[in-house]
């Protein structure tokens, strides 16, 4: 009998641990079961995070998916931001143990060297340890660790892992409102025909651009135009680089005849009158508080010059170059070149109203006397003298300057036809593409949608106004010292901004709704020209001042 109370009381004590065993054996077949998944909001899309000199509420974040693997051999991995992380797994007291191994995470950081000759990340390898962590299991759901983790089927995880790729669901307003803009600029361009060469490549850019892809911490996909190593990016290069612009020009100077400006040296001045809206816009971008290398690239917009825009915010405003004060420059090449072009497109609507208001009917129907003939010799020499002259004054200005004059000797050599065709025609067409998909491209909704943009945008209005009445008015002033015979007809001065020969065209097209007869086209060409070579000077001055 005693020997039988014996056996009943080490079995009393040995039933808990048989009914513990099966429960860890319940939850260890549970949770090997399928692939537990969380879903949550906060994580920063932005590869080059760092938490320890970045503030997370200066970046978007967006909603991730987080996914733990358990397997039967004790094993188990976690996948967080496309990041894997491994380790072993015991039960203890109902509750799962996960032991992490350490693990090299490569971090990817901005490359903050101006004079790089890449645009590579700078990587640094951090061993991270994530030490241990108890989930438990209630409710069907894990928790323990700041998530709560649900149970799904491994076909399952994988549509989610296809979801979370897709445009769906990375959408934001701020994609979907940059598309309608990209759809707006296609509209204006075949619609109204509004610059249809730069608006076309700019438009389908910013859908290019804004179609909404996975980013995290640390992760390259090397598809965005921002990603180091994707396509678009190395086609970006040549707007961040410079490289872009100094061919445009070298296209404008082989398709330019500047026989007008020859003719009439004096129209130059009104070419120099518009780049007041330069200088102005430069003062205006400091009142609003932008930083002096900012305000310079932000000024260049009142010359209405696209090309010369993008190559000097590439140098002051490119998001690298480091201030005196230890402050890095906002990166604004795409706001800026995206006001640029905006406004030259608009020209046949922003220039009229202002010109109608600045001149009276008597002065828009001044006949001016016709253009004298250019010899040969002259053309020949102009681009030559144009270089000289021009690039002492601002020989930072030298890569646009050298290429426009270049390309305009091309042309008038005569001797290099060949030559002057393939810069006139293959070669800026070839640019004009790239240079428009990739700026286009580069109004990505995050980096782009901000309020230095609304300000740039602001500023672009208001100086192309200036710089369009300070032709006009300039015009107007110098004919206070000819006498009648000698008058210019003040509409002209309007076209002394760059936009070649856009300006020059809605100078003809006011004159002739005024008197069908009197034809401006030549005389306008005269200060349209010189406006690319001032606005040229303008931006080597500012370089000079602000680099």
């Amino acid at each position: 009998m005693k020997k039988l109370l014996y056996i009943i009381a080490a079995l009393l004590l040995l039933l808990p641990s048989f009914s513990r065993a099966d429960e860890n054996s319940d939850l260890a077949n549970t949770i090997i079961s399928g692939k537990w998944i969380n879903r949550s909001d906060g994580y920063v899309a932005s590869p080059t995070f760092n938490p320890k000199v970045d503030k997370k509420e200066d970046f978007d974040s967006a909603k991730r998916y987080k996914t733990i693997s358990f397997s039967s051999d004790y094993t188990f991995t976690m996948d967080s931001l496309k990041q894997r992380y491994s380790g072993k797994w015991t039960i203890n007291n109902g509750k799962i143990v996960m032991d992490f191994n350490p693990k090299v995470v490569t971090h990817l950081n901005k490359n903050m060297d101006p004079n790089a000759q890449t645009n590579a990340y700078v990587t640094t390898d951090e061993l991270l340890d994530l030490g241990k962590r108890e989930l438990s299991l209630n409710n069907g759901k894990l928790t323990g660790d700041g998530y709560e983790y649900k149970n799904y089927s491994g076909a399952i995880s994988g549509l989610f892992n296809f979801y979370e790729f897709s445009g769906f669901a990375n959408a934001t307003w701020k994609h979907i409102l940059m598309m309608f803009i990209g759809f707006i600029f296609i509209f204006l361009a075949i619609k109204y025909d509004f610059e249809p060469l730069l608006l076309v490549p700019i438009g389908f850019g910013i859908l290019i651009g804004n179609i909404p892809m996975f980013q995290a911490v640390d992760f390259n996909l090397k598809l965005g135009i921002y990603e180091p190593g994707s396509v678009m990016n190395i086609l970006y290069q040549g707007v961040v680089q410079g490289w872009y612009p100094p061919l445009i020009f070298l296209g404008i100077g082989a398709m330019t005849d500047f026989s007008s400006l020859i003719s009439n040296p004096k129209l130059m001045l009104l070419g120099a009158a518009a780049q007041i809206g330069i200088f102005l816009t430069f003062l205006g971008a400091l009142w609003l508080g932008f930083a002096p290398p900012e305000a310079g690239a932000i000024g260049i917009i009142g010359g209405a010059d696209g090309p010369t825009a993008i190559f000097i915010s590439s140098k002051l405003a490119n998001g690298v170059n480091v201030m005196a004060n230890g402050q890095v420059v906002q990166n604004l090449i795409g706001p800026i070149a995206i006001a640029a072009y905006s406004y030259m497109a608009l020209v046949p609507v922003i220039q009229p109203p202002v010109i109608k208001l600045l001149t009276s009917k008597k002065e828009r129907l001044i006949r001016m006397k016709p253009p004298r003939a250019v010899s040969k010799l002259e053309k020949i020499l102009f681009p030559i003298v144009g270089l000289i002259l021009t690039a002492y004054i601002a020989p930072s200005a030298l890569p646009l300057l050298g290429m426009l004059f270049f390309g305009n000797l091309l042309k008038e050599s005569t001797v290099t036809k060949r030559l002057a065709d393939t810069a006139n025609f293959a070669l800026i067409n070839t640019i004009t593409i790239l240079l428009g998909i990739t700026v286009g491209a580069s109004t990505q909704a995050d980096i782009f949608l901000t309020p230095s943009s609304i300000k740039i945008f602001m500023l672009g209005a208001i100086s192309f106004v200036i710089a369009t009445a300070g032709g006009v008015i300039s015009a107007k002033v110098m004919n206070l010292f000819y006498k009648k015979e000698n008058r210019i007809n003040p509409m002209i001065g309007a076209a002394g901004v760059s936009a070649v020969p856009d300006s020059a065209r809605v100078v003809q097209t006011m004159g002739l709704k005024e008197d069908p007869t009197n034809h401006l086209l030549m005389h306008a060409m005269a200060p349209n020209v010189s406006g690319v070579i001032g606005s040229a000077i303008g931006a080597g001055i500012l370089l000079s001042f602000l680099m």
